[in-house]
């Protein structure tokens, strides 16, 4: 686990081939990430062209997980939030590839996010995981709490319908 390195993730060819695979694989493997499978590399590819260039502009940070030269996962720190919610910030895209589970990439994925999040002066975090198959108890082993559960939410990958966990953590207070 020490040869795991966190870094903040910037668009270049590499980054974004093996982003897109890690999103086709997890999509794959019944990750509820917001699409749907099979999903071709040129729609993954796509959305993380968008989410590296939302990043490159300051609304967020895309965190990476590094094995050497592989991608082991990756979480999104969302943090362009409407004007009467400056002190917010919201976890989406935790991923972790399969050959990495288990590990505890996704906890240092999520500590490395609630820093910046920190660091950026945000004092809410909030997320949501899917019911089934989601990472609720990773979640709660961090400290998050549930603030309830939406039926229906959303299609699962592989179809049939899901609901989502809404989750939300205090950070930064002294």
């Amino acid at each position: 686990m020490n040869s795991i390195e966190i870094r903040t993730l910037s668009a270049n060819a590499q980054t974004l081939a093996m982003l897109t695979d890690l999103l086709v694989g997890t999509v794959a493997a019944g990750g509820s990430v917001s699409f749907m499978h099979p999903l071709a590399p040129e729609a993954a590819s796509l959305f993380w062209e968008r989410s590296l260039a939302a990043a490159a502009r300051g609304e967020r940070v895309v965190l990476g997980a590094w094995d050497g030269e592989v991608l082991a996962g990756t979480v999104t720190l969302l943090l362009d939030c409407p004007p009467n919610q400056p002190h917010r910030a919201e976890i989406a895209k935790l991923m972790t590839s399969v050959g990495h589970r288990g590990r505890g990439i996704g906890t240092r994925l999520m500590r490395d996010a609630e820093q910046i999040a920190v660091e950026r002066g945000r004092t809410l975090l909030v997320l949501d995981t899917a019911t089934e198959d989601g990472a609720s108890s990773l979640y709660e082993k961090l400290g998050f709490t549930l603030a309830g559960e939406i039926p229906d939410y959303a299609l699962k990958p592989h179809g049939g319908l899901t609901g989502t966990l809404i989750y939300w953590k205090r950070i930064g207070l002294a």
